[in-house]
């Protein structure tokens, strides 16, 4: 081959080669791989999963097998996982799981908010009580969430993104609980199912608004229930009142994945 030919041999290769390059890059192949998830689950019964089942050797934390947080990480290979949601967890819980979120953090997941506004008092009060008593359970409890937690979601968000700077911090909210007027022949009034549906509102409300202010994203879960929420005529993403009472109120594993995974996914891939 003439000096000639041979450089322009190389010249192709060299474009070949470049070319490829710029394909790979293209496609997002080339370069060093993408680092793996370093995901921490915080939060209350929502985001442990109580309601699901396959709860381990987690104790009185309820931690299922079958929650959005174990479900993301499942379907992640290669997610470090530390999963510190637990049942019955308010703020201030909360700001104690953060212990276990560090600087190499890149995914925080966190729902809180419903206990600190006394949702098992509302349920007991709504449940037992007339229809007046209920709807005043429900204004109290509004007006603790619109006044009072505010501050406390601050409070948390601000030191998870103190923690882990570079996380994408995810706030899930919660689901109204009913279709109303729905399926449901007994139980609670539809003037109690509307009260209690509104206190979801208020705290969604609050929960985009806080998550929004802290650089955080927020998941608004009640389109998700839709359709599948108590008195719906497909009720399977949430317990009605239950035994173990402890489930009552609370996503099953189709609402978990249905629910809290898919729009999870929806959100941030």
């Amino acid at each position: 081959m003439s000096v000639p030919a041979r450089i322009k041999a190389l010249s192709f290769t060299r474009l070949g080669a470049a070319l490829g390059v710029a394909v790979l890059a293209t496609l997002g192949l080339a370069g060093t791989a993408q680092a793996a998830t370093n995901y921490v689950a915080l939060g209350d019964s929502y985001s442990s999963g109580v309601g699901a089942g396959s709860y381990g050797n987690s104790g009185d934390c309820m931690r299922s097998a079958n929650s959005y947080p174990q479900l993301w990480a499942n379907a992640h290979a290669g997610t470090t996982f530390k999963f510190v949601a637990c049942s019955g967890a308010r703020t201030g819980d909360v700001l104690n799981q953060i212990a276990n979120v560090t600087s190499s953090a890149t995914l925080v997941t966190v729902s809180v908010g419903g206990n600190d506004a006394g949702f098992a008092d509302v349920m007991t009060t709504c449940t037992t009580g007339s229809d007046q008593t209920c709807v005043n359970r429900v204004n109290t409890a509004k007006t603790y969430v619109n006044n009072t937690l505010p501050g406390l979601l601050n409070n948390v968000y601000a030191k998870i993104k103190a923690k882990a700077p570079g996380a994408k911090l995810v706030v899930l909210g919660y689901p109204r609980f009913y279709t109303v007027p729905g399926s449901c022949s007994v139980g609670l009034s539809d003037t109690k199912r509307s009260a209690i549906n509104s206190g979801s509102d208020a705290l969604a409300s609050v929960l985009s608004a806080r998550a929004s202010a802290n650089g955080a994203k927020f998941v608004d879960v009640r389109s998700a229930f839709t359709g599948h929420n108590i008195c719906s005529s497909a009720d399977d993403y949430l317990h009605s009142l239950t035994w173990p009472i402890v489930n009552s109120y609370h996503p099953t594993a189709a609402g978990q994945r249905g629910g809290y995974y898919n729009p999870l996914v929806s959100a941030i891939g």
